[in-house]
């Protein structure tokens, strides 16, 4: 072989091998995946995540199982995929709490969302429901106030853990309307919701995906919603803006993450899958009779809105003086 030949078969040779990191692609999925859900079974966290891993696990051709590690607010199944093996195989379904509030309530969360996970997709935002014990002798608002002044103390509303979505509508409740409630801190809304109808408890902010259908099926009293505008599934339910207590917003969030060091390709994947899936005509309607909205977004989205809600609530947090218990 002459020279002019070696010397073109070694430049061709280098060329291939230079491109082929760029070209090379992290094979995913390699098996079954884990969602992990940071509540217990039952509530809104839970009810949108099965619903998220069914459509995953069609369009990525790999079950993805659900694993609900409740506790702390959500701080133990943030943690554990935190600690997990980066290869996109475990993922979080985060909430306004576990990724925008705990930092700012807990000593030490066991994690931190800059540093231990990386956004993949904002999911869903979610209006929460005022909703009581039929019992309760109140049929609005109004008059949940003026019982509450009557009786300071002796109420009780729930919430799925400190530092929860439902946590924080109450307590922008009680300092709007001025009232004396008592927070009780559940491990999720699963088992408040089954307290809240045995009469244990009097209220809850819960999220609208499982706080709908039991104000459908009359166990308990719709009072308001906390978003800015009515829930279409909740026709008779007024805003609490709109219930006297004027400004009043609290929307609640979903979204999944993955430990950091996940493959850019890896969350490029889950990401595209993800807003697919946020498309699609029958999960946006399903997601709407439950009374959330489906979102979708790149990873960067996610990231500024996780911002921005940490600057919100973290002025809360301070101001009120909240700590987790």
């Amino acid at each position: 072989m002459n020279y002019r030949k070696l010397l073109g078969l070694s430049l061709v040779t280098m060329a291939l091998g230079a491109a082929a990191p760029a070209c090379a692609q992290t094979a995913f999925p390699q098996g079954p995946m884990t969602l992990v859900i940071p509540f217990s079974p039952g509530g809104s966290t839970d009810v949108i995540g099965r619903l998220l891993a069914e459509k995953m696990g069609a369009a990525l051709g790999q079950s993805v199982i659900v694993e609900n590690r409740p506790g702390a607010g959500g701080n133990i199944g943030a943690s554990l995929v935190a600690r997990a093996k980066p290869d996109g195989h475990t993922l979080l379904l985060g909430t306004t709490g576990v990724l925008a509030v705990n930092e700012f309530i807990y000593a030490n969360p066991g994690y931190s969302v800059e540093r231990d996970l990386t956004p993949v997709a904002y999911t869903a935002s979610i209006s929460n429901v005022l909703i009581v014990n039929k019992d309760l002798p109140v049929t609005n608002v109004a008059e949940l106030i003026k019982l509450a002044k009557a009786k300071p103390g002796q109420l009780s509303f729930a919430s799925s853990g400190a530092g929860s979505s439902t946590h924080l509508s109450g307590e922008l409740f009680k300092r709007m309307a001025d009232v004396d409630i008592m927070h009780v801190p559940y491990k999720g809304s699963g088992q408040a919701l089954v307290d809240l109808v045995g009469g244990q408890i009097s209220m809850i902010f819960d999220n609208a995906p499982s706080a709908v259908p039991m104000a459908q099926s009359g166990k308990v009293k719709a009072l308001a919603v906390t978003s800015m505008k009515p829930l279409p599934a909740l026709p008779e339910a007024p805003t609490l803006d709109q219930a006297g207590l004027k400004g009043y917003e609290s929307l609640s969030w979903t979204g999944i993450v993955a430990p950091k060091g996940t493959p850019p390709d890896v969350i490029a994947k889950l990401n595209a899958t993800l807003n697919t899936i946020l498309a699609d005509k029958g999960v946006q309607q399903r997601m709407a009779e439950l009374g959330a909205q489906t979102t979708g977004g790149t990873p960067q989205d996610f990231t500024a809105h996780m911002q921005a809600e940490r600057a919100k609530w973290g002025k809360l947090v301070k101001e009120a003086g909240i700590k987790a218990n």
